[in-house]
């Protein structure tokens, strides 16, 4: 695998919504550049989303998609702390891998 960048996205789905919220993600067609794209189920309605990239550039490039993909499940969303929204976005280069 040539990864070189990786970005995680956190949610936690409300009560009811995570049959729909995985039915939206198994229909999502990955942006250019993302080499793979993975669901976790990390807890009680909590998912993690981790996405795999060539390089740097492919994040800011694919960034109007992510969102495309997101906005229309954001209300299957709780807030995750006070003031942060209903995602929780990190990202960066990889400096481990091992197979």
């Amino acid at each position: 695998m040539a990864a070189k960048f990786l970005n995680n996205v956190r949610v936690l789905c409300k009560e009811g919504c995570e049959e729909r919220f995985i039915a939206a993600t198994e229909a999502w067609v990955n942006p250019k550049g993302m080499l793979h794209a993975f669901w976790a189920k990390t807890g009680d309605r909590r998912y993690c989303f981790v996405g795999i990239r060539k390089t740097e550039e492919n994040p800011v490039a694919a960034r109007p998609q992510m969102i495309e993909h997101l906005n229309p499940v954001r209300d299957f969303f709780e807030e995750l702390f006070p003031h942060q929204g209903v995602t929780d976005p990190v990202s960066g280069p990889v400096v481990t891998h091992k197979r």
